[in-house]
C-alpha cells in the first residue's frame, strides 16, 4: 500500500497565515495592475491576510528575479508570485528575456525550496496580453496566487510527513 501527500485542514490553515510576497512589473502596467490585483484578490479570498501580502514593484521583467530572489530568502515568506508582461515586439529580445527570467525564476524556487508562481505573459500582442489579465482567457495573477497557494500548501504537508517519518 503507497502513502499519499495531501494537505490537511491544518496545514491549510498554518500555510494560510504565512506571508506571500508579489513582485511585479511596472512595464506594461495596464497589464501588470490587473494580474496583480486578480492575485491579491484571490489570495484574500484563500484566506491570506492582506497584512500578510507584500508587493514589490520592479522596472520590467528582466528585474523580476532580482526582487523574488531578495524576497523568496526572507524567512516570513513562504512563496512568491512574479507578474509580468512581455510583448514580442520586432526583434528576438522577448524570447532572451522570457528564457531568461523562466529559468533564474524556477532555480530560485529550487535553490530556497519555496514555491515561486511564474506569471511572465510571453505574448505576441497586446490584445493577448489584456485576453490574459482579466478577459476572455482568465486571469494569470489569480491563476498563479491558486497554484502558489497549493504548493505552500503541499510544503506544510511535506514539512509534517517529513517529521513524522524521521
Amino acid at each position: 500500500m503507497h502513502q499519499e501527500i495531501q494537505p490537511t485542514k491544518e496545514q491549510v490553515d498554518r500555510a494560510n497565515a504565512s506571508s506571500v510576497g508579489i513582485v511585479v512589473s511596472e512595464y506594461n502596467d495596464q497589464i501588470t495592475g490587473k494580474l496583480c490585483h486578480g492575485a491579491i484578490e484571490t489570495l484574500v479570498q484563500a484566506g491570506i491576510a492582506r497584512e500578510r501580502i507584500v508587493v514589490t514593484r520592479v522596472p520590467g521583467a528582466w528585474e523580476l528575479p532580482f526582487a523574488t530572489q531578495r524576497l523568496v530568502a526572507l524567512r516570513g515568506i513562504a512563496g512568491v508570485i512574479a507578474l509580468g508582461a512581455v510583448i514580442k515586439g520586432e526583434t528576438s529580445h522577448d524570447q532572451h528575456i522570457n528564457r531568461a527570467v523562466s529559468s533564474a525564476l524556477m532555480q530560485l524556487s529550487l535553490d530556497h525550496n519555496k514555491p515561486i508562481a511564474f506569471g511572465l505573459l510571453t505574448v505576441n500582442t497586446l490584445e493577448q496580453a489584456l485576453h490574459r489579465s482579466g478577459g476572455n482567457k482568465g486571469n494569470k495573477g489569480q491563476e498563479c496566487a491558486l497554484a502558489l497557494l497549493a504548493c505552500m500548501r503541499l510544503g506544510k504537508a511535506f514539512d509534517e510527513f517529513q517529521e513524522t517519518n524521521e
